[in-house]
């Protein structure tokens, strides 16, 4: 046969609609799946291996805890050591044997591992040591004679072996205790002295390779241990064989099932597949415009029929969901808006405590908060919720921990679980930051609450601290950017803007708006004879006897200099002038201590005042202050220590 025929029969076949829908059903399904397949087994492998990890984590979690309770379990005991009477005797003789007898009958009468004495807490000063030199996590207590430290004293009531036991047994992972890179216990036997990593990594051990997790402890005198949990990487192996085998009998019988359908379809369609074909493309390029060409009431014509109502119905919902796309967009900004402007503390905290008692599955729980800025003050409750379930014994316990210690406590008494979480000041207390401005706390009594619930709980409240000292800063600052600093009164900014939303207001809705303007007499003289110390003790004198002569709603000011006003809405020219006079009264009554010279006789001060009002004197805020300032100057000229009105 010619090359042209060969050709010609090849162009035959490709143009064969059986062939072109082999060669599609390969291009489409087997290509896809092949790389699919491949996807689906790294993601396997990594999803696997990233269990394997957060698996590990959660173990050396556990390791930790238990060797936190080795050590608080060996304080305990130092505590006791501490105070034996003949230790200490042998200790203040400075007498190396006697120290040693008494370490000796005092390992034989406890149940320590080992006692170790040293004067600096290192080898080199060593004073007596008894016990097995295996044992682990020393408790650490200073001896003092007097007032002076004596002596070192570290107590193990565990040993390295019975420790890595415990480990193996509660996580079910092997365990390894090195002490200066060599390895006193493990749970692998032939374990040799790996190099163990500072953290995380992997290790080949007796030819079998491991998972680690890692941390770091004190040892004795000096000695540093490093802790290592172990996991079999062929554990992982297994997991990741066991689901690319569930994934490839699923990825198998889907190709099983292409291809069924593939051959059924190749043996079904005809000439009419080619609409179907150009229309399913156009509608894959997203134009839900295309239609089948339906001919006749066939199979092919209803099918036809079916697409366009499909295709209709797939434009009309792609509208449907940009709109929902739209409004989803605007709904999120709203709540970001919502949060990002939420600054209500209490609002905040009955949240919390909300959402503190649904995740942990809690019966009732409540929030007590000192209110801002009184760092001293009593703890009250601001949010509560299941007050009628809460247990007195084992609430009361986990609250008074965690206000005595500072940190997060739980407490399983009398049939009551209780979790605690402490709230602290934060950076706008200043030097009270550290202190414990509140507390959260969840209770139930069915059960006790699980490590997982508590560390839950922890993270919420540990968040929920964080908002509130975000309130707190925001409080302060905004207290700040309105307050004079040396008098707390409002400064001429927030006089400025009150000001101007009170004449607003009066003038909108009818009312009037009284004005003072006071100035001390004779200030000058007071800073130029005694110094701005006592011309500061005179102006913050003068704004309490004005604050103490305001309403709530008054807004008392510093307005400049020695210069100091108060707003007051509501008030006619009579009520403005009736406050001034109280005011110079009480200013008049003051006998201010001469800083440095308390044997002199007291100073006293006065000021002139001028008042006005809202519609009586002017009609807008520059009139207002011009009619108040122009009466100030009268009172001035008239001898001062006076009040006049504006006319």
């Amino acid at each position: 046969m010619s090359e042209q025929g060969v050709i010609g029969g090849l162009r035959d076949r490709l143009a064969s609609f059986r062939t072109r829908l082999r060669l599609f059903f390969v291009l489409i399904v087997i290509v896809p799946m092949i790389a699919v397949t491949l996807i689906v087994f790294r993601l396997i492998a990594e999803s696997e291996n990233g269990q394997a990890d957060a698996r590990v984590a959660a173990r050396q979690e556990t390791a930790i805890s238990l060797y936190y309770d080795a050590r608080g379990d060996a304080d305990r005991l130092a505590a006791r050591i501490g105070r034996d009477p003949g230790l200490a005797r042998a200790i203040r003789a400075d007498d190396k044997a006697a120290i040693q007898r008494a370490t000796d009958r005092l390992l034989t009468a406890t149940r320590a591992k080992r006692i170790a004495l040293s004067r600096d807490g290192a080898a080199a000063g060593v004073l007596s040591d008894a016990g097995s030199r295996n044992a682990t996590f020393p408790a650490t207590r200073t001896l003092v004679a007097g007032r002076s430290p004596v002596a070192e004293l570290q107590v193990s009531t565990q040993d390295a072996a019975a420790y890595a036991a415990t480990v193996r047994r509660t996580t079910g992972l092997e365990t390894i205790v090195e002490r200066g890179g060599a390895t006193i216990a493990s749970t692998i036997p032939r374990a040799g002295n790996p190099e163990l990593p500072r953290h995380t990594g992997t290790r080949t051990i007796d030819g079998e390779d491991y998972r680690v997790a890692a941390f770091d402890a004190p040892g004795f005198l000096g000695e540093h241990l490093r802790v290592a949990v172990l996991e079999p990487r062929a554990r992982t192996a297994a997991d990741i064989r066991r689901g690319r085998l569930v994934a490839g009998l699923i990825l198998l019988g889907f190709f099983l099932l292409a291809l069924v359908a593939a051959i059924v379809v190749s043996r079904s369609l005809d000439r009419q597949i080619a609409d179907f074909l150009a229309a399913a493309r156009r509608l894959a390029a997203g134009d839900f415009s295309a239609r089948v060409k339906t001919r006749g009431r066939d199979q092919f014509a209803q099918l036809g029929e079916e697409f366009n109502k499909m295709s209709d119905q797939l434009d009309s919902r792609l509208g449907e969901l940009r709109q929902e796309r739209l409004r989803l967009e605007l709904s999120l900004r709203r709540i970001g808006e919502t949060f990002a402007s939420n600054l209500d503390r209490d609002g905040l905290l009955e949240i919390v405590v909300r959402t503190a008692v649904d995740a942990v599955g809690a019966s009732g729980g409540r929030a007590l908060m000192q209110d801002q800025g009184d760092a001293h003050g009593e703890r009250r409750p601001v949010a509560a919720i299941g007050l009628d379930t809460r247990p007195m014994s084992a609430a009361g316990e986990a609250e008074r921990r965690v206000l005595a210690v500072g940190e997060p406590s739980f407490a399983d008494l009398e049939g009551g679980h209780a979790l605690a979480h402490p709230l602290r000041a934060g950076p706008a207390a200043g030097p009270d930051a550290d202190a414990i401005a509140g507390l959260i706390c969840v209770w139930r009594t069915d059960r006790a609450f699980s490590h997982r619930e508590r560390e839950l709980f922890h993270y919420l409240a540990g968040q929920a601290a964080v908002s509130v000292e975000n309130v707190g800063l925001h409080e302060t600052v905004e207290r700040q950017a309105s307050t004079d600093e040396l008098t707390g009164l409002s400064n001429r900014r927030r006089f400025t803007e009150t000001m101007a939303a009170e004449v607003e207001r009066t003038k909108r809705f009818g009312g009037e708006l009284g004005l003072v303007l006071l100035d001390i007499d004779d200030f000058k003289a007071v800073n130029d004879t005694y110094g701005h110390q006592q011309g500061d003790l005179v102006l913050k004198e003068v704004a309490k006897v004005l604050r103490a002569s305001s309403r709530e709603i008054d807004e008392p000011a510093r307005y400049g200099g020695e210069e100091l006003a108060v707003v007051l809405p509501g008030t006619n020219l009579d009520g403005a002038h009736q406050l001034a006079e109280r005011v110079r009264e009480g200013i008049e009554a003051l006998a201010l201590p001469i800083i440095g010279d308390e044997a002199s006789e007291p100073l006293r001060v006065t000021a002139s005042f001028g008042a006005a009002a809202l519609p009586a004197c002017a009609d807008d805020v520059r009139g207002l202050i011009a009619a108040a300032d122009e009466a100030l100057y009268q009172a001035k000229r008239a001898g001062k220590n006076r009040t006049v009105s504006a006319s």
